[in-house]
């Protein structure tokens, strides 16, 4: 009898190679780390409930949800925008599921659980910018692309949402990725063969930046 496991598995799994990629002798000027076990729940308002899905998100995170191209931090979740009138609810640890949500946020807003659908990818390092202008139009310069900031772009003719975290204890940006699972393993790999020049030091951590 054949023996089926329903435990969840990275789409990366068999990518992801932990260490270094790329050129050796020097120190990585790219690090690539894939976050796993999140919770990823889109929100989007109902015709005509923007105002009261604005007041319900207030409510329940603490914080005003996005309604520009930006990420919003909260005391345990990150607002993503995603579009008008609909954004992305990010954590972890099971605080704010699709089952914790539909109470507060089912009436003015219809919620999707894509948790198991995007791959998150936390990309820094002091060549993070420039591997990443290889694949992106978007003008990530400090002074343009600020913490905070968010784009729904392309990168290799894939849709992703791009945001900039809060920088590292080094002061070094922090970029984050998401992207449709599907898609994952082929962007991983572009991002690889992008950064292969700088140095790469590759990982995946259960600890959202």
């Amino acid at each position: 009898m054949v023996e089926f496991s329903w435990a969840p598995r990275s789409p990366l799994e068999h990518a992801l190679v932990t260490g270094a990629h790329g050129t050796r002798g020097i120190e990585a000027g790219v690090s690539l780390t894939e976050i796993r076990n999140f919770d990823l729940i889109q929100v989007m308002a109902r015709r005509g409930k923007g105002a009261e899905l604005a007041k319900a998100a207030k409510a329940r995170f603490g914080v005003t949800a996005p309604d520009a191209p930006k990420a919003v931090q909260g005391k345990d979740a990150t607002l993503i925008w995603s579009g008008p009138d609909q954004f992305f609810v990010l954590s972890a640890g099971g605080k704010h599921t699709l089952q914790t949500l539909v109470p507060a946020l089912s009436g003015p807003a219809s919620l999707s659980d894509q948790s198991h659908a995007r791959v998150l990818i936390s990309i820094s390092g002091v060549k993070a910018r420039a591997m990443l202008a290889k694949l992106s139009s978007i003008d990530l310069h400090v002074g343009a692309f600020l913490i905070g900031a968010a784009a729904a772009t392309s990168m290799d003719h894939t849709s992703v949402t791009l945001w900039r975290g809060n920088d590292r204890p080094d002061g070094l940006a922090v970029f984050n990725l998401l992207v449709f699972a599907t898609f994952a393993e082929s962007l991983w790999h572009t991002l690889l063969d992008s950064a292969a020049e700088y140095g790469v030091a590759i990982s995946h951590s259960e600890e959202l930046a």
